[in-house]
């Protein structure tokens, strides 16, 4: 049976976090900027072409950071938690149902689209999560066997 290694934290100057702590809230804000443009530029602009124009280079941007923000090691195990997949499966498996019905046109079905894909992540990580724990319980049954 292997023995996982205990990793000890790493020591960092007050200049490394500070640093550290400037990344972050950078990414958090291009996130959120990225978000409200993508979401909010058909209040503001009235050309549709500026509107499609902010819209996409805003969706691009949360894209970019919100992808960063998902490899910091406390948001991946958040995100990696069976509650945390089931609440994403279910709401946003129901939200593109929403959306296809009560959206017109290609918006609608493209906006169902994305949101079943990300439904359809989630649930690939309960399934890779099920399949990881039923491994690892079969793995300490057959240790603990004294035949084996």
């Amino acid at each position: 049976m292997k023995h996982a290694k205990s990793v000890k934290p790493a020591v960092s100057s007050p200049f490394a976090r500070v640093k550290r702590f400037i990344g972050d809230l950078i990414l958090w804000q291009l996130f959120v900027v990225g978000l409200a443009a993508s979401a909010g530029s058909g209040a503001v602009i009235d050309d549709s072409t500026q509107k499609n124009v902010v819209t996409a280079v805003g969706t691009v941007i949360a894209l970019l950071a919100g992808s960063r923000i998902a490899k910091k090691p406390k948001i991946k195990a958040f995100l990696g938690r069976p509650g945390t997949l089931w609440f994403l499966f279910l709401f946003n498996g129901g939200t593109a149902v929403a959306m296809y019905f009560t959206m017109d046109g290609v918006k609608g079905i493209l906006a169902a689209a994305m949101m079943g894909l990300v439904s359809l992540g989630a649930a690939g990580g309960l399934v890779s999560g099920r399949r990881k724990r039923t491994e690892t319980t079969r793995q300490e049954q057959v240790a603990q066997t004294p035949w084996a």
